[in-house]
């Protein structure tokens, strides 16, 4: 079997544009190789992130890891956080464990793997380089409207219209 295809393009091209805003991480670094710690059979540790400059009137973010490189027609999510409180401008790393360690009302929605936290890179053995999106997604409102039942595409297609801003970082991996 081949797994042969086009590269998926990037996945916040097909949406409206937004303002961006600063995101980091001293676990990722923009368009390099994942660590061992943010690969599933390695670690399955969400990285530590933090932002900042997000616009006024922002209320709440939403943080989110996606693959659109997966062999599925709809690419596959790793983590969805929802509802982290407008004050809080990190998450270290391993803060995707649970619901336990997030701060305030935020909570997970289920993953692609079924669960509620952060799941590491896992690409098919032999498949081209994994592109893996870490997004924060500043939010005008203190609830996104959702609750742990909804899945990740509902929560993006949420964001369409609460979000105020987006800030990326993309990290890679393959077998």
């Amino acid at each position: 079997m081949s797994l042969e295809r086009p590269v998926a393009e990037d996945p916040y091209a097909k949406l409206p544009s937004l303002p961006s805003f600063q995101l980091t991480s001293s676990d990722v670094t923009d368009g390099q190789p994942l660590a061992d710690a943010q690969v599933q059979a390695e670690g399955d540790t969400s990285p530590q992130l933090s932002w900042e400059g997000a616009p006024e009137g922002t209320k709440s973010y939403v943080v989110t890891c996606f693959d659109p490189d997966a062999p599925t027609p709809s690419g596959f999510w790793h983590w969805v956080v929802v509802d982290l409180p407008a004050d809080v401008t990190q998450l270290p790393s391993g803060a995707g464990g649970s619901d336990d360690s997030l701060p305030g009302n935020a909570f997970h929605v289920r993953n692609d793997v079924g669960g509620r936290s952060f799941t590491g890179a896992a690409p098919p053995e032999g498949d081209h380089k994994h592109r893996y999106y870490f997004a924060v997604h500043a939010v005008g409102a203190d609830s996104l409207g959702v609750d742990k039942e909804a899945s990740p595409a509902v929560v993006s297609f949420n964001l369409v219209f609460k979000a105020l801003a987006r800030a990326t970082l993309v990290g890679t991996y393959q077998h």
